[in-house]
């Protein structure tokens, strides 16, 4: 019975000590899985991509030609214009010519009632007649005068000074004197006399309008039967220019682009009237005046325009590109790879974290400083600068002495570049 209980106990002993093994198994087994979990998912984050990739849009060098040019907007003007105008006053009679007309120097425009003018010239011509005739009446008196003063000194001389008295002696010289001054008056009368006609007659001539110029009748602003007085200025009957075929741009070109524009420069502007078409201009005037509206200060440059054909017209407005420098087979870049700078990486990006680094938090990493943007200023200012392009994964630098720039694209020199290699202009982020 001893034995048989004793065999019990130890077997129930041999029983739980089997139980307390299993349990230390499993729990050894347990934490071995956990930990290669957790190993797993620190190899993990390790591993993991930070989210975020780096990409870089391109753009070829190419080689051709720049052209720098200056805008400007002004409006086109006859070379020649001249109001046509009447110095007299009175009543149109009669017009000659419209609008568009086509007219010739000394050509007649337009009448004016002439009456009380021929009037005027027929009374001044009567007057030169009356002064005539009161010099001729003037020399017959001086005449007679000096013929009696020579027969009183003949019978004084004849008589040994008896006769006649020395009273009446000097009276007859005395009226010889005094012919002598009429003839004179007469002979100013005459000049008076010739001068009024020739003013009336000058007067009578205005009656008419002539055109001054030959050329393109522009405005009409008068009817026949209409009145014009003249009183205290020309009135404008009539707006003539001269041969359209040759005209002049006149555009405003603002302070900061005037320094580098100069006469013989060439110009291609367009007009609202033929949108899709480019006219030729030259620079032949560039104005010292400046003119100054709303506080802009500009000054007017003078381009000479050829109109074969008659399609542009006085007052049109214009905008103007004034070519100020051209370059030739020249290297050209984007001006977006002379902006690009690529982004400085972080602190301590790129290296390898170790396990407990990976799982455990660290301090919170101080963003740099961004580049300041003052270098790549001095660059363009000191007519140096750099751009970038790909070597294998990585931007890397190359220098390039800008030479001009029209806004899009640049000019540069470079012993590292060729027409066809990519450029950087821009990073792209692309999410993971």
């Amino acid at each position: 019975m001893l034995e048989g209980n004793t065999t019990t106990v130890e077997q129930t002993l041999g029983q739980a000590t089997a139980a307390n093994g299993r349990k230390k198994r499993r729990a050894w087994l347990a934490g071995g899985i956990l930990l290669l979990i957790v190993a797993a998912a620190a190899v993990g984050i390790l591993l993991r991509p930070s989210g975020k990739a780096v990409g870089f849009q391109t753009q070829p060098v190419q080689q051709g030609d720049l052209a720098v040019t200056v805008s400007a907007t002004g409006n086109l003007e006859a070379t020649n214009q001249v109001e046509v105008g009447s110095e007299l006053s009175g009543t149109i009679t009669r017009m000659t010519a419209d609008y568009n007309d086509t007219v010739e120097a000394r050509q007649p425009l337009a009448y004016l009632n002439d009456v009380q003018y021929e009037a005027a010239v027929l009374r001044s011509r009567a007057e030169v007649a009356s002064a005539r005739a009161n010099y001729q009446e003037a020399l017959a008196t001086r005449d007679a005068a000096a013929k009696q003063l020579q027969r009183y000194r003949k019978t004084r001389e004849l008589t040994n000074g008896k006769l006649p008295s020395l009273d009446d002696l000097e009276q007859a010289e005395a009226e010889l004197k005094r012919s002598k001054a009429a003839l004179a008056a007469a002979a100013a009368a005459i000049t008076v006399a010739q001068a009024n006609l020739k003013s009336d007659e000058a007067d009578l001539a205005k009656t008419v309008i002539y055109a001054p110029i030959s050329g393109v009748v522009l405005s009409r602003d008068v009817e026949p039967g209409q009145t014009v007085a003249a009183s205290l200025e020309a009135p404008v009957l009539f707006v003539l220019a001269e041969d359209l075929r040759r005209m002049e741009l006149q555009v405003d070109v603002d302070e900061a682009d005037v320094g580098q524009v100069r006469e013989n420069q060439t110009a291609a502007f367009t007009v609202d009237a033929y949108p899709d078409r480019t006219f030729a201009a030259r620079i032949t005037q560039v104005r010292y005046g400046a003119e100054t509206t709303d506080g802009v200060v500009t000054y007017k440059a003078v381009l000479a325009v050829e109109n074969p054909d008659l399609l542009l017209r006085p007052g049109m407005t214009a905008t103007a590109d004034i070519t100020v420098l051209k370059t030739e087979n020249t290297l050209l870049v984007p001006n977006a790879a002379l902006r690009f700078t690529p982004a400085a990486p972080a602190a301590g990006e790129g290296k390898r974290r170790g396990l407990l680094s990976s799982l455990l938090p660290g301090p919170p990493r101080r963003p740099r400083a961004k580049k300041s943007a003052g270098t790549e200023t001095a660059h363009a200012n000191g007519k140096k600068a750099r751009v970038w392009m790909l070597q294998g994964d990585r931007p890397r630098p190359v220098p390039v002495d800008i030479i001009a720039t029209d806004g899009a694209l640049t000019a540069v020199r470079s012993a590292e570049l060729q027409p066809g290699m990519e450029l950087i202009v821009n990073a792209l982020n692309t999410q993971k």
